[in-house]
């Protein structure tokens, strides 16, 4: 079950083609972040980008999941959120997993950032953009200044046990142009950069809008549950298993009486015992 912090939240500007998603993740965190041994620089860099994937999961129309993923040479190899439309996160971190920084993103210095989308019905877009300093949010926000053709700012904050982030992004021009949308859209963003990591994390969606924009009129939608949730499965790992040659599998089943898949991202382990191996055809004899 998700707690009341584990929730993402979309708001409009009223009179403003402008609009928002504030997000804060606590206990889907934790569950995420429970089957390694991460250092607090790992949890604090796999919380921002969890609280990331959520605000830009929020943009899709379908049925499907966007994943987030940072790849580098440096001590930590890879750092990857999934998210579904549902809201349904899930994570991992490869390489050097006791890694310690002041600024957790000099893990991934010079690497490569990847948003990969993907539609339920199998279509799949994907955008790379180079790592070259500075924090995810700046990363993010110029992904989104090559690809999209309307303005978008993060701001993302993570203590190792929390995470949260808020997004602005305009839309369409429909209720203002020109001059004026261009300084609605600058006054907005001035305001929210006044923000502070603690208060993303510790005020309430609420709170935190009301202190931002107070001399504006918001409208606040009802609270979107964020749950920790893998995608893994006994059939997926039964696949697994039947890639592997039927030599090694009897090696492997002669050796520990069955053969064990853990998935990395949940812990769950999946066992199979000689319903692995391919029945013998008729006539086979065996000596």
């Amino acid at each position: 079950m998700s707690s009341p912090a584990d929730s993402s939240r979309r708001f409009l500007f009223d009179g403003v083609d402008v609009r928002g998603e504030s997000v804060q993740i606590s206990g889907a965190l934790t569950d995420m972040l429970a089957n390694q041994a991460y250092s607090v620089t790992l949890k604090r860099l796999l919380g921002e980008f969890a609280a990331a994937a959520v605000l830009i999961s929020n943009n899709l129309k379908y049925e499907g999941r966007i994943t987030l993923q940072a790849r580098s040479k440096q001590a930590v190899s890879l750092v990857m959120v999934e998210c579904s439309s549902e809201r349904h996160i899930r994570g991992i971190a490869q390489g050097d997993l006791n890694a310690e920084a002041d600024d957790p993103m000099t893990l991934l210095a010079e690497g490569q950032l990847v948003l990969t989308v993907e539609r339920e019905a199998g279509q799949r877009y994907q955008g790379i953009i180079a790592l070259q300093g500075g924090t995810l949010a700046w990363a993010l926000e110029d992904y989104f200044s090559q690809s999209e053709q309307l303005g978008t700012r993060f701001w993302l904050a993570s203590d190792a046990a929390h995470s949260a982030g808020l997004m602005l992004q305009q839309l369409p021009a429909q209720l203002t142009d020109g001059e004026e949308r261009s300084e609605q859209w600058s006054t907005l963003c001035l305001l929210t950069e006044t923000v502070q990591a603690d208060e993303l994390l510790g005020l309430t969606p609420e709170a935190l809008l009301f202190k931002l924009y107070q001399e504006e009129t918001v409208t606040v939608y009802p609270p979107a549950p964020i749950l920790f949730k893998c995608r893994c499965s006994r059939e997926r790992s039964a696949d697994a298993v039947s890639l592997l040659p039927e030599s090694e599998r009897e090696e492997i089943l002669a050796e520990h009486g069955d053969i064990t898949i853990t998935c990395e991202l949940c812990g769950t382990t999946y066992r199979f015992g000689r319903e692995v191996l391919p029945p013998l055809s008729a006539g086979t004899t065996l000596h």
